[in-house]
Formats: structure tokens, sequence, C-alpha cells
């Protein structure tokens, strides 16, 4: 098994101890994003001390998500919300160029806009400093926001893309495929391999990164957590 194998198989663990360590809260066992940019958390493992750790690092009643190898097993004092498979894909080869007169680069201006499209569409945890972990691009129609993709996780060698999602009046026009070429080619500009992470029933979605060139990789398990009493 080599290095990236090793990374991509506990994915946010490794970015928080690698090119993201300087984000991470928690210690050796758990560590997390700050709850600004998402309840992204990761763990070295699911032992009793692992979760001890991560129960410090959740506000009362606050959800935290984890990429876990196998099904959660939670011990006393956690509850899942919700969780499920979750398929991993990588890309290798660059991707065909695409039209980018009407891709703009996001910034902090854009942040309302970003959050009222993921409101709506539900790509994945994304909130008002998520934006700061990365690259994203978007399209505006008549000023709206309605298509938009970026960075998320930032591990050595390898960039996840996160938060591609369309306006549902939108869908149907290759916004998607065409934000997210962007991104992938300036990922792999840097030297880096992108991947991404999808729901397993999420069959559109896949078929759409399976036509841009991403192959499967390995199933995790999403686990939406939280403390109980």
């Amino acid at each position: 098994m080599n290095t990236f194998d090793l990374a991509l198989d506990n994915p946010i663990w490794a970015a928080l101890n690698t090119q993201q360590q300087y984000l991470a809260q928690g210690d050796v066992w758990a560590k997390r994003f700050p709850k600004a940019i998402g309840p992204l958390s990761g763990m070295v493992d699911q032992s009793a001390e692992s979760y001890d750790a991560l129960t410090k690092l959740a506000e009362p009643n606050e959800k935290l998500v984890l990429f876990l190898q196998e099904p959660p097993t939670l011990p006393p004092g956690w509850i899942e919300d919700f969780g499920g498979p979750l398929t991993q894909m990588v890309l290798e080869k660059p991707l065909a160029s695409v039209e980018t007169s009407d891709i703009v680069g996001l910034t902090d201006a854009d942040v309302p806009d970003m959050l009222e499209l993921t409101g709506l569409t539900e790509p994945g945890p994304f909130r008002e400093k998520t934006h700061t972990l990365g690259y994203y691009v978007g399209i505006r129609q008549a000023g709206q926001l309605v298509a938009m993709a970026g960075e998320r996780l930032h591990l050595d060698g390898l960039t996840e893309i996160s938060a591609v999602c369309t306006h549902p009046h939108y869908q149907g026009k290759g916004y998607a495929k065409r934000l997210m070429t962007v991104v992938a080619n300036q990922i792999l500009a840097r030297g880096e391999t992108p991947f991404l992470h999808a729901w397993h029933h999420n069959h559109g979605a896949i078929r759409v990164y399976e036509k841009l060139g991403f192959v499967h990789r390995r199933m995790l398990h999403v686990a939406v957590i939280k403390p109980g009493k």
C-alpha cells in the first residue's frame, strides 16, 4: 500500500495532519476543522480513545461528520444522526479544455450567494468559511450564482473537489462538468491528484464523474454523529 492509499483511506484525518494541520483542532486521537469552516472531523481509528478525544471537540448537540473505512461502531455517549456508503473517486489524467468565458472565481464577497446555493442543493456541509479551504469557481446568470465547485480537503499530493452543485432551474446545461474541469485541471497543473466523494446512491452524479474520467477507488462510510445524553 502506497502513501496515497493510506491517506485516502482516512482522508479527513490525513488532511488535518498534513496540508491543513494549521487548521486542526484536537490531539493525536481526533481532530476537526474549525466550526466556521465545517463539521468535518477525523480520528486515527475507531477506538474508545479516539471517540473520547472527539467528545472534547464537539459542542453540545453539534453534529460532526466522519469518513470511515467501516460503518461506525459508536460507544455510549454518541448518536448517529444519519450516514451511509460513500463512493471515493480519483482522476489521473487532464481533462479536455472547456469554455470558461462565463466562469468566475468566487471570493469572500460571494459567500452569501454560495451559502444560498449550497443550502438549496445540499452538496455537503458548507459554512461561511468553507470557501477559504481552496479555489472556488462559479457561473452566474442574471447576477444569480447558479453553479459552483471548489476545493476542500488538501493532503500531500492530493486535493479534493467538493461543493459541486447547480441550481435546479439550471441543471442539464453542463455547468458542473465545466466547473469541475477547471478545478481539476488546476489541481493537476500543481502536480497533485484530484479526488472526490459522492453518496453511493447518487447515481446521476457518479455517472457525470465517470464520463469526466474519474475512476472508483474504494467505498467509505460517512457518519454524521452528535454527542448523546
